[in-house]
């Protein structure tokens, strides 16, 4: 290696950038470590904030506990939020007016909600990424009883879940024929509708947000591109999330086009073309199977990703990434995703048992991903299957 690593700087305190922490230590990295949050909150998990969280069944989201970072030397850096990088004289710049230096930057920033431009700007409406985001969302829910929650992915429906256990009236605006559309395509999107409807919410698909109806400074609804008007006193905005990366303007680390997703472009061990940067989790842009580079928005990819950062930051052969995972609680329900859906080009549902189902997803007859709804051992049975299957893929591609 060109240039010893004794200093490495993790920019982001999300899951992608602890876990990448956890894995130069557990890999015998003994150099100064530091980990940089703009959040004044120690790493905590996310899945819980639109699940557990929002029903109020727990307050503790936090990944370690305090004492962790001191027991393995890591510098906790909160509240402090990275503006600009010089990759020649290796440092980055910090809001508090510092610099900190790094022999391996680590960009870990992950991702901001998406807003819809052009709405009014009242209380009661919410998005949802961080923990203080959840927070305010939670403490709403205390008054409100209508809800309308824009957006029918995985945190639209797991919100959905969450406020019918809270005995709110609920409606999902989405423009795609069916939820999870764009991740699970047609066929299995009408199943999970019909999940949500069995529980009362109320499914406007094929229909987008015209603008917010107020009263006064608070939203009372929500006006949809057919004229409709949705009544409700809590908003939720969950079109999905854009990178991280305006902090990096100038510094000629590398982007992916923003119609591919965006994001830092780095290889299949998170190394960026630029000398002792590196990148992971929801921000960062690596080979996928589809055949370009693509950020993987996962939970479980952060933390495989992370093992193979680590590992090819230190120059020992990183481990090879597994099976793509992600699964999303809906009400009694773990609905998992195991494979790549968008690589199929026929699904067949094989099971079909109303709150309980199986999908498989063949590329020209080959499966290639496999979706459940509270069928775990069929769905990882199919680990090993899919492992071969996509191996050939992703060389191909």
């Amino acid at each position: 290696m060109s240039h010893s690593v004794e200093q490495v700087l993790i920019v982001g305190g999300g899951l992608a950038g602890l876990r990448t922490a956890e894995e130069l230590r557990r890999a015998g990295y003994t150099g100064e470590l530091t980990l940089l949050s703009d959040e004044n909150r120690a790493p905590y998990d996310r899945p819980p904030l639109s699940k557990q969280y929002i029903r109020g069944e727990t307050d503790d989201t936090a990944l370690r506990p305090a004492e962790f970072y001191a027991e393995q030397d890591i510098r906790l850096r909160l509240g402090v939020t990275a503006t600009g990088v010089d990759t020649d004289a290796r440092r980055v710049r910090l809001s508090d007016g510092t610099e900190a230096a790094y022999d391996a930057l680590v960009i870990a920033t992950g991702l901001r909600p998406r807003r819809i431009p052009g709405l009014p700007e009242v209380s009661g409406v919410h998005v949802l990424r961080s923990h203080d985001d959840a927070a305010a969302m939670r403490e709403h829910l205390g008054s409100a009883r209508k809800a309308v929650i824009v957006g029918a992915g995985f945190i639209g429906c797991e919100l959905a879940a969450g406020f019918r256990a809270r005995e709110l009236d609920v409606t999902i605006v989405e423009p795609q024929p069916t939820p999870l559309y764009a991740a699970l395509g047609e066929q299995v999107g009408a199943l999970v509708a019909r999940l949500h409807e069995a529980e009362g919410v109320e499914l406007r698909c094929g229909v987008g947000v015209e603008t917010l109806v107020t009263d006064g400074d608070s939203v009372s609804g929500v006006r949809l591109a057919d004229g409709s008007v949705v009544d409700a006193d809590l908003v939720v905005i969950g079109i999905g999330s854009v990178p991280v990366t305006e902090w990096l303007d100038g510094s000629g680390i590398p982007l992916a086009a923003p119609a591919d997703g965006g994001g830092v472009l780095a290889d299949e061990t998170g190394r960026t073309s630029i000398p002792g940067v590196w990148a992971l989790g929801d921000v960062a842009a690596w080979p996928h199977a589809i055949g370009r580079n693509k950020r993987v928005e996962h939970w479980t990819n952060a933390g495989e990703q992370a093992q193979v950062l680590a590992a090819a930051l230190l120059g020992e052969t990183p481990a090879e990434i597994q099976v793509p995972y992600v699964w999303s609680d809906q009400y009694d329900m773990k609905i998992q995703v195991l494979g790549i859906p968008a690589l199929a080009d026929e699904i067949e549902i094989v099971e079909d048992k109303g709150r309980k189902f199986l999908a498989h997803y063949r590329r020209a007859g080959t499966l290639v991903a496999v979706v459940g709804a509270s069928m775990a051992g069929k769905v990882m049975k199919a680990r090993g299957e899919l492992a071969a299957n996509l191996q050939p893929v992703a060389t191909a591609g």
